[in-house]
Parts: C-alpha cells; structure tokens; sequence
C-alpha cells in the first residue's frame, strides 16, 4: 500500500494535476501554508549558511596556498598510491613481470639458437 519509489513521469503529473486542496479544511490549510513558509526560511537559511562556509572554505585554502592544481596532483598522487597498493594491481603487476622474465628468456634462447646456426654455416 505504501509506495517507496520515488514518483516518476505520468505518476508526477497525475499527482500535479490533482486537486488535494477540496480534501483540506480550512485551518489545514493555514497550517500547510505556515509549514511551507517556515520551510522556505529554512531552506534560504541553509543556502546562505552554505555559501559562508564555501567561501570561507576558499579563504582557508589561498591562506594555504592551496589551489585547483595542487588538489589535483594529491588527489591524483593518492588515488594513484592507492592503485598501486591494490590487490588487483600486485598481482597484476607480478603476473606481468612473470610474463616478462619468460619472454626476455625465449628470446635469448632463440638468439641463441639462431647464433648457433649462423656459426655452424
């Protein structure tokens, strides 16, 4: 009965095209519209405190000296630390060095042997 999914296409303009408000008494309607003003003070209260603590963000960061490119190259230095200490990666990283040893050793025993050819001519 209860629905956890959130609305979506026909279900939204089926929902925005009722009438609720014949369904309200008076006095929830005042309620209503005292709740939804209360909740677009809070919600301008939030953005406002939201952009101080953004730009005092910024501020702390120049007085760092903390810039776009910095971020990026600690992000990318421990995102790229964090690959190499993987799991994945080690073993990668073994199984192609693995690959390798053996295939730097065909090649020396086919150098070889073709050496040895030149020299018996």
């Amino acid at each position: 009965l209860l629905e956890t999914e959130p609305l979506q296409g026909r279900d939204e303009d089926t929902v925005a095209s009722a009438d609720f408000s014949s369904m309200l008494s008076e006095e929830e309607r005042e309620e209503l519209k005292a709740e939804l003003v209360q909740l677009e003070d809070e919600i301008t209260t939030l953005r406002q405190v939201l952009s101080a603590k953004e730009r005092h963000l910024v501020e702390i960061k120049q007085k760092l000296g903390m810039n776009l490119m910095n971020e990026l190259k600690q992000n990318f230095s421990r995102s790229w630390h964090d690959m190499q200490t993987s799991t994945a990666y080690k073993k990668t990283h073994e199984t192609l060095s693995h690959a390798g040893q053996k295939a730097t050793a065909a090649f020396s025993n086919v150098g070889t042997a073709i050496s040895k050819k030149f020299g018996d001519m």
